[in-house]
């Protein structure tokens, strides 16, 4: 179709050509001035150029080869006469320059139409290419990247593509992919948050019952009830090492458990610090500052549980607190009067899984102090360490 239409413009245009007609009048007046050169005296080729013809005399040796020539090649020829005599012909090249014309424009026009054609083309294939091929391209990729599960990269769609309502459904998949993913990773992570959170609270009661067991092997002197402490010791070390283990995996996955700090009162910190009595003697140096601090009571029972804990467990002396009010908080030091530890490993005594030289023999993770300095920083708060007549843990809580 495209093609036709063409050919009808071509020849549309061949017809409405403007070929210069030839008038005899000027033809007649240019054999006239022809000559009235010649009666000048100048001679035929600067004639010829002036001109713009081909002059014949009847004494030319090539007469009538030449004149079978142009006769051939259908040029206008007229009579040359001096005196009514007929002395040769003049020859015009008009039909010539018509042909040469003619083939010029024809040439142009096929030019035109190859290029007409050629762009028709490529705009053919890019339609098709826009239209189809780069959709399936973009699919291609948006499946590969969905195979790596890489689900945040949108798959772009056009809804006024063929492949609009195509396109759409993919992302949706993608979408659908996602949430089911981030449903499936919360809900894991709430387990084992759940875990973690069990297994560390679970020390806290077994620490007690062993606690209580050594208050009475000391203090009982019947033989028969110290050998049943004593199972109820070894028990609860079974149970102490088996929710450690648990503990330990859980946490590895986990990476950080869930603070959440808020609006609590200072007394509270006292009587938590109150209730690590069972352990062993806590001396409290002041009281402290009445005011409204930001902790999360559950967390930092922990801290304060680990950090007393740890005392009686490698310093085995009493615990002496203090309290003192900053501008922003509230200051808490809890001080033993022990060796403390190496100055080269007071640096690494929060890295995970870390345990001292003071550390051989005795149960424990490595995971205490650890998971109270992350403690105290989700709480804004803050915690460090260092030897001063014992071992020293100064902890920090925000003032509301």
């Amino acid at each position: 179709m495209l093609m036709l239409v063409l050919l009808l413009l071509f020849a549309k245009g061949m017809k409405e050509t403007d070929y210069k007609a030839v008038d005899m009048v000027s033809m007649n007046e240019t054999i006239k001035q022809i000559e009235e050169d010649f009666s000048q005296g100048e001679d035929r080729k600067s004639i010829e150029e002036k001109r713009k013809c081909e002059i014949l005399f009847l004494t030319d040796e090539d007469y009538e080869s030449s004149l079978n020539q142009a006769i051939q090649e259908g040029k206008l020829l007229l009579d040359y006469r001096e005196q009514e005599t007929i002395k040769g012909k003049i020859i015009f090249h008009i039909q010539g320059e018509k042909y040469q014309q003619l083939q010029k424009e024809l040439f142009m026009t096929m030019i035109i139409i190859c290029l007409v054609i050629s762009i028709v083309v490529y705009a053919l294939l890019g339609v098709v290419y826009i239209s189809f091929v780069r959709p399936f391209h973009k699919l291609q990729k948006f499946s590969t990247e969905i195979a790596k599960g890489n689900l945040d990269i949108p798959l772009p769609m056009n809804r006024h593509n063929f492949f609009g309502a195509f396109t759409e459904s993919f992302d949706l998949m993608r979408e659908e992919l996602k949430r089911a993913r981030e449903s499936e990773y919360a809900a894991n992570r709430s387990k084992k948050e759940l875990v973690a959170e069990l297994s560390h609270d679970i020390k806290t009661p077994i620490a007690t019952i062993k606690a209580v067991c050594e208050v009475i092997q000391v203090k009982e002197k019947n033989q028969d009830t110290l050998d049943k402490v004593e199972v109820i010791v070894n028990k609860a070390e079974m149970i102490d090492s088996l929710v450690s283990n648990m503990f330990h995996a859980t946490l590895e996955e986990l990476e950080v458990l869930k603070v959440e700090p808020e609006e609590n009162s200072s007394l509270l910190v006292e009587e938590m610090i109150q209730e690590q009595k069972y352990y062993g003697e806590i001396i409290l140096e002041n009281h402290i500052p009445e005011c409204l601090l930001y902790f999360d009571e559950l967390r930092l029972k922990q801290v304060i549980d680990n950090l007393i804990h740890n005392a009686y467990k490698y310093a085995k002396t009493e615990c002496y607190v203090n309290f003192s009010e900053q501008e922003n908080g509230i200051e808490i030091q809890i001080r033993d009067k022990g060796m403390g530890m190496l100055e080269e490993e007071i640096s690494l005594a929060a890295e995970k899984f870390y345990r001292g030289s003071n550390a051989k023999g005795k149960d424990g993770s490595g995971l205490g102090l650890y998971l109270a300095k992350n403690f105290m920083e989700g709480m804004e708060g803050g915690m460090e360490f260092y030897n001063e007549d014992g071992f020293v843990v100064r902890l920090f809580l925000k003032k509301i």
